[in-house]
């Protein structure tokens, strides 16, 4: 059979991305991907440490950088991005600077990491005032806080898991939980952290539940790479990917307060949710009902 007359493959445009030993959810990334964009995924080495603010510092560090962008690089790709929050944030607004330098030194492509996406994808929907969500133990939610603080952003509320191993396994309804939980307060938007939490299906539901956007370290890593290349990520009605759902049921409605309440220092309110590490997949999660719906929802959660 003659196929000459296909031509062969479309082009493609590339977009590296760097991610920790332990991430699992190369399939997330790809749906915000469109189809003529393709991603060239590696790992920082092994290290055997849990999540912990030690972790994010091992996974970040200039030199294990330099190594997998130069990998990378010999596929040609556009962008790179590292694809970790917390490596990205544990060392503040200067430590995420100085390893998008290192990046663009070693591959000399244009590279961002998640947590300057995530302070891009705010500046865009215009929000400063913000509820997070976190699978992380105390003491990194913290970083993430302090992050937040010197670039500007005022965390309103927020919710942890406390775990250390198995993030990729927390199912859609743990982040829906936490995510009520720490939404209180004038907050412009919700974050929902770390790269490996299962996010891209639970964004429209919380959007539409909670009255406001709603962002996730995944989504924000693949809107801000694409961004870079001129392309438009691709979701089901997510406010920081289309203008129309901003203005819809999921826009923004939360403002800072004024007069002197504006005034009086607030404790941010938080709920941890710590305990055991999620069960491997196949086990199921005791003493758990299912999440009441809210009326203007499609439909139930997708399976996990």
């Amino acid at each position: 059979m003659d196929v000459s007359f296909l031509g062969g493959p479309q082009p493609q445009l590339g977009v590296g991305v760097v991610a920790p030993f332990d991430f699992a959810l190369d399939r997330e990334l790809w749906r915000w991907v469109p189809d003529d964009v393709s991603l060239h995924l590696t790992r920082t080495p092994f290290v055997p440490v849990e999540v912990s603010l030690d972790l994010a510092r091992l996974v970040s560090e200039h030199e294990t950088l330099d190594a997998a962008v130069q990998a990378l690089c010999a596929v040609s790709p556009q962008v790179i991005c590292y694809a970790c929050t917390s490596g990205s944030f544990v060392g503040g607004v200067a430590g995420e600077r100085a390893m998008c330098a290192a990046m663009v030194q070693a591959g000399e492509v244009p590279s961002l990491t998640t947590s300057g996406a995530l302070i891009e994808a705010l500046r865009e929907i215009g929000a400063r005032r913000i509820a997070v969500v976190t699978p992380y133990t105390k003491s990194v939610t913290d970083s993430l806080e302090d992050y937040l603080g010197e670039a500007g952003i005022t965390v309103t509320g927020r919710a942890y898991l406390g775990l250390t191993r198995h993030i990729w396994k927390v199912p859609y309804r743990d982040v829906v939980d936490m995510a009520r939980a720490a939404v209180v307060g004038a907050a412009d938007a919700l974050f929902i952290s770390c790269t490996n939490l299962p996010t891209y299906d639970v964004i429209p539901q919380l959007e539409a539940e909670l009255r406001m956007p709603v962002l996730s370290a995944n989504q924000v890593t693949m809107w801000a790479a694409l961004r870079e290349i001129g392309v438009a990520a691709v979701g089901p009605y997510q406010a920081l990917l289309d203008p129309v759902a901003r203005r819809g049921p999921a826009a923004m409605t939360g403002s800072a307060p004024a007069g002197p309440e504006a005034l009086t220092p607030r404790v941010t309110p938080e709920a941890a949710f710590a305990g055991p590490p999620a069960p491997p997949e196949g086990e199921p999660v005791d003493g758990v009902d299912p999440l009441p719906y809210p009326p203007e929802d499609p439909g139930p959660l997708p399976p996990v």
